[in-house]
């Protein structure tokens, strides 16, 4: 069972991501959209949206350095374990509470606000239920840690490893068998999160407007008067006879 919880399932997850946001892109190009709501309720979205949007921002790059970034680098650059521990505690805490919040009232506006509601598709059910899952379970998993009561377990040691080893296709499974159940279930809703993100509204990241920023710039050039397809102006109160 661990290898293929911890061997397998995520191999599987990217598989569904990829082949999803393939089939997505190729018969479904027009359906990535967050299907926005904000003509039925905006007072509850201005504020939901930019704390789960920008939590989830600083909780993704969170992730990003403690799962990929090895332990000894941050040791060669002199950061003490203490010193990365506290940061990444008060950092991600502030940053998970952010998200959580904002997706917190983005559930409760699609609950109690009619017109959202009829808006909503059969996926958000399962998305909400999910990600709501993914950011108890990491908020849990880290006060648990910081207070000592999964026996001082150092991630880094051991769900980073396993992380990094998938990138090698031979992944170290024994080390996500002996973490802390908070970090295990915690991996586990991830993993199923990845997965759905192409068959949900969360497909709109990949619909970021990236090209906008480098496009060429629109030319416009002005005609003379008398130049072919022109005329001379008419001024605008022209009396006629």
């Amino acid at each position: 069972m661990d290898l293929v919880l911890w061997g397998v399932l995520p191999y599987v997850a990217v598989v569904l991501l990829v082949a999803g946001g393939i089939w997505r892109g190729r018969y479904d190009r027009f359906g990535i959209t967050t299907h926005s709501s904000q003509l039925h309720e905006s007072r509850l979205l201005r504020i939901g949206s930019p704390l789960f949007h920008f939590g989830m921002v600083f909780v993704v790059l969170g992730h990003v350095v403690g799962l990929l970034i090895p332990m000894s680098w941050t040791d060669a650059l002199g950061l003490s374990d203490h010193a990365y521990h506290l940061m990444a505690v008060s950092t991600g805490s502030v940053a998970g509470l952010a998200a959580a919040t904002g997706i917190g009232i983005l559930v409760y506006r699609r609950l109690r606000v009619p017109a959202v509601r009829r808006a909503s598709l059969r996926s958000d059910g399962v998305m909400y239920a999910v990600l709501l899952g993914a950011m108890t379970l990491g908020l849990v998993a880290t006060v648990l840690n910081s207070t000592g009561q999964t026996d001082d377990y150092n991630y880094r040691e051991g769900v980073s490893v396993w992380f990094r080893s998938l990138f090698a296709l031979d992944p170290e499974y024994a080390l996500m068998a002996d973490a802390p159940l908070a970090f295990r279930l915690h991996v586990l809703f991830g993993l199923t999160l990845f997965a759905l993100i192409p068959y949900s509204r969360l497909v709109h990241m990949f619909a970021a407007p990236v090209r906008y920023l480098f496009r060429p710039f629109v030319v416009y050039r002005r005609r003379r008067p008398g130049q072919l397809g022109e005329r001379e102006p008419r001024p605008g109160w022209q009396r006629v006879r």
